[in-house]
């Protein structure tokens, strides 16, 4: 039951990241992954909300493993920066690898303490 509710999850958070990330990147003219970075910064807030909240296991694989985890991507990350490097952009590369980690860092953070602070 748990592996399907982990599918089910990835099911809508793939095409998510997808869709979030063509959006994103359509409205910005610029060699940084906006797209990847906004879909991992969303999804480590949401998912340091999960982490606040006492929930029910099959709710957290559901919205934790699957949706999170299907909505963030660090392979796309990894590649990216890579790419960026590749391209002559390396103190951009450095700057969007280390921004995308502290931001998500910070979006988990800001997401657990906020939960955490609602819920009580």
């Amino acid at each position: 039951m748990i592996v399907l509710l982990i599918a089910l999850g990835a099911a809508v958070g793939a095409p998510l990241r997808y869709l979030t990330d063509r959006a994103v990147q359509a409205r910005h003219h610029s060699p940084l992954p906006w797209g990847t970075l906004t879909v991992n910064v969303a999804g480590s807030l949401l998912l340091g909300a999960v982490a606040a909240v006492p929930a029910d296991p099959a709710l957290t694989a559901l919205v934790g493993t699957g949706f999170c985890g299907a909505l963030t991507t660090w392979s796309t990350l990894s590649y990216e920066t890579l790419r960026l490097t590749r391209d002559g952009n390396r103190h951009l590369a450095l700057g969007y690898a280390l921004g995308s980690l502290l931001a998500g860092l910070g979006a988990a953070w800001v997401g657990y303490a906020l939960t955490h602070a609602v819920t009580g």
